[in-house]
């Protein structure tokens, strides 16, 4: 299948949790930062995407816990790492019972970017 095909197909069928967040990343809504949604780097299709800061931000639900899965977003987020970008991996789980919690990080990682992925790791409200 096309890229390109492949991504409108992702972009109609999101996630709960995905759709959630795209509707606080989308039209600047996060202290006017661009996101795009699906988007294709290279050869990866990322969850979501701001350019200007090169943060790629990815959900991940249980799925991920595989160890065959874990070794492949390993090996994505190196070569994604190496092409300038950060990687910041949310936890499905942490979507649906702290997304201000979620916002939050999201919003650290935009006005102090740090280089290097990291794992996907429950957020932590703040208070």
């Amino acid at each position: 299948m096309q890229t390109n095909k492949f991504t409108k197909i992702l972009r109609k069928n999101q996630t709960p949790e995905e759709r959630k967040l795209w509707f606080y990343l989308k039209n600047n809504n996060l202290n006017n930062f661009k996101f795009r949604r699906q988007v294709v780097i290279d050869k990866f299709i990322v969850d979501f995407c701001c350019f200007k800061k090169r943060l790629i931000i990815e959900l991940d639900g249980g799925q991920h816990n595989a160890t065959q899965k874990m070794i492949m977003d390993h090996q994505r987020d190196k070569y994604l790492k190496q092409n300038g970008f950060q990687i910041l991996r949310i936890w499905n789980n942490d979507i649906t019972n702290n997304f201000n919690g979620v916002l939050e990080k999201i919003i650290d990682r935009l006005q102090t970017p740090s280089s290097g992925c990291q794992p996907p790791s429950p957020v932590k409200g703040r208070r």
